[in-house]
């Protein structure tokens, strides 16, 4: 930040690992950032990253992950140059650190690629940093934007 932080928002939301949850969490972080003066393209990026990382909870963290809460934490802070927005998803599901997975390559024809796989490139691409941490039984993934507010 380029001087004392003007505003700080903490904001959460409680979901379960199913479909229909991750367009409620989807419609909340979406209103929830417009709310807090997330500009447009910032909150797009959260949203877009935050089904990605749903999709692998709902996919792959197996039934723990299905069976207990996964807990959505938006923090915004800004000063008078710019801003930034992170989210975190708490979920009790298989440990996995997403930023241990090697980065894939782009194929190089249709016939090299295959199906899947790129939502955390997605997600990598979009997001300005990433941070895991596994803490008491909890998987913790953040992803961030930043924006310049002049």
């Amino acid at each position: 930040m380029g001087g004392p932080a003007l505003l700080l928002h903490d904001d959460s939301l409680s979901i379960r690992a199913i479909g229909a949850d991750v367009r409620r969490a989807s419609d909340w972080l979406d209103q929830t950032c417009e709310q807090r003066a997330v500009p447009q393209a910032a909150a797009q990026r959260l949203v877009l990253s935050l089904n990605e990382a749903l999709a692998n909870i709902i996919c792959h963290g197996g039934v723990t992950a299905l069976s207990s809460p996964v807990l959505i934490h938006l923090a915004v802070i800004g000063d008078a140059q710019c801003g930034k927005a992170s989210v975190t998803v708490s979920d009790a599901g298989i440990a996995f650190n997403p930023l241990a997975v090697a980065e894939k390559s782009r194929p190089k024809t249709l016939a090299d690629s295959s199906p899947g796989g790129l939502g955390l490139v997605m997600i990598r691409r979009f997001s300005d940093a990433l941070d895991y941490r596994h803490e008491a039984g909890l998987n913790h993934f953040t992803f961030c934007t930043t924006w310049k507010t002049q």
